[in-house]
């Protein structure tokens, strides 16, 4: 693997538990991106950026023969366990070890923007997916209605910056670059919820590895950086809802 995805596999692998409380949460991105493409019965499946293995359990449990890849071992661990059957495979997104034509979709949630090099990134997913298959993307939706924008601004804070394709209308730009032909792109609204601050300021941290970017003399200042940036989340009872908007983008091979 590349420098790059070697550093970030090894951030996003550090806390593999508590990143898997916010990717579960992603479930109704996932059930939504299945609807859009309408995925064939017994479909093979390729998630990028497969993390613990939320969606690749979900398209399982429909039936499809499903692959993952992950720069991030410690994630792979949880989706080993999550979803026994699946081919699963520590890589880097732009060196897919797959022949050509071989998936009937392939997807890449939240994952695609921090490939050193996202063209390449794109065109391995288009390469490896069958002739017309979809390719899909998943970004932040708009800042005015993500919460969690908030808390990238807290996190950019300590480490350099933040991967320069997440906005919500950067990926549709580079798809023809990667040999890709827009087919069309939505949004969804997806509730992030915690039952208090300690469960949040955990999952948070974990995305990423910001808790370890920052380091264990500043993670105490991290945390209390998030939680006064979500403060207008937090609810009567004490748990948190962040509302956030998903900008998904599906493309043709």
């Amino acid at each position: 693997m590349s420098e790059s995805a070697t550093r970030w596999g090894a951030l996003w692998g550090s806390e593999p538990d508590a990143w898997a409380v916010n990717e579960a949460q992603q479930t109704p991105v996932y059930e939504a991106a299945l609807q859009a493409v309408g995925a064939p019965d017994r479909a093979k499946i390729l998630d990028v950026g497969c993390g613990t293995g939320v969606f690749l359990r979900l398209c399982a449990d429909r039936g499809a023969e499903v692959s993952g890849v992950d720069a991030a071992e410690g994630l792979l661990e949880l989706a080993r366990t999550r979803v026994p059957g699946a081919e699963l495979q520590q890589a880097d997104m732009v060196a897919l070890p797959f022949a050509d034509d071989t998936f009937d979709l392939v997807t890449g949630f939240t994952s695609f923007f921090f490939a050193d090099d996202i063209v390449r990134a794109l065109s391995e997913a288009r390469r490896v997916a069958r002739p017309g298959a979809a390719v899909v993307a998943e970004v932040f939706g708009h800042p005015d209605r993500c919460d969690l924008e908030a808390v990238k601004g807290a996190v950019t804070r300590f480490r350099d910056g933040e991967p320069e394709y997440w906005r919500p209308d950067a990926i549709e730009s580079l798809l023809p670059h990667a040999g890709l032909e827009l087919d069309h792109a939505f949004d969804v609204q997806c509730a992030y919820r915690y039952p208090d601050a300690a469960a949040l300021g955990e999952a948070m941290l974990a995305a990423g590895g910001a808790g370890v970017v920052a380091g264990p003399e500043r993670v105490d200042e991290l945390r209390a950086a998030i939680l006064d940036a979500v403060a207008h989340c937090r609810r009567p009872d004490g748990s948190y809802q962040l509302a956030n908007e998903w900008h998904v983008v599906v493309a043709r091979a």
